[in-house]
């Protein structure tokens, strides 16, 4: 695939030590990695691997210890936090685990919090009916299931048309049908929008609807696999 697709994203001996009082803890070992335009990428591996680690610094949200990070012709390491807020509201999309909505504003309200302040943002329905909201565009969060609240915060994360899509367990919090819905959301925005993305989850099911498949261990990256064929969602083992 890399022979095919330039880098969207580029890490170079990313490391990053935590110093807790006179303990020091290596959360991510010297990790190389190139995320390439358009695919998918699913993290696999145990907590506290470095996962969650080199997904917040490849999003512009932690700075490594060491290393280097380019997006496209971007160097991240070094940019002052003013350009890296501007690349995190430009470029990236991120979802968690938990949905992180407003309670007070509906659905659309929510989703255009992001596209007010976006340069060439989609219509927040747009963005709702892409992840299959468009019947509760209206509605509030308490009144949407935790599947629903999840597919506003993938509608919100994707409005902006960014470049990547950074989940981190977008699933971790629902049950196997409902997860299927968010999945499946995250899935036709890359496949529509050609939106680079990477999915951390525990649930190894979810691998084989990847182009790759990077498995972590101790703050590295310990084995990676590459799909020939992603299979369809349906196939996939919960």
């Amino acid at each position: 695939m890399g022979d095919v697709k330039p880098a969207a994203l580029k890490g170079r001996a990313l490391t990053k030590i935590y110093k807790m009082g006179a303990v020091e803890v290596t959360a991510l070992d010297q990790v190389d990695l190139d995320l390439y335009e358009g695919e998918l990428v699913v993290f696999l591996g145990p907590s506290g691997s470095g996962k969650s680690t080199l997904l917040n610094i490849l999003g512009g949200l932690d700075q490594p210890t060491s290393g280097e990070v380019r997006f496209r012709d971007h160097d991240l390491t070094h940019a002052t936090d003013r350009a890296l807020t501007t690349y995190r509201r430009e470029h990236v999309g991120f979802i968690f685990q938990f949905y992180n909505l407003i309670p007070s504003l509906t659905a659309r309200e929510n989703v255009a919090l992001v596209t007010e302040i976006a340069s060439d943002p989609m219509h927040p329905a747009e963005a709702l009916a892409l992840v299959g909201l468009s019947e509760r565009q209206d509605h509030f969060p308490s009144q949407l299931s935790g599947g629903e609240q999840q597919r506003v915060a993938v509608a919100r994360a994707i409005a902006k048309r960014p470049a990547l899509l950074l989940c981190d367990e977008p699933t971790g919090a629902l049950d196997s049908k409902t997860g299927i819905l968010v999945l499946e959301a995250i899935l036709r925005v890359n496949n529509e929008l050609g939106t680079t993305t990477a999915i951390i989850t525990h649930n190894a099911g979810i691998a084989d609807v990847a182009d790759r498949v990077l498995f972590f261990g101790d703050g590295r990256i310990v084995e990676t696999h590459v799909n020939q064929t992603r299979r369809a969602l349906a196939e996939v083992t919960w």
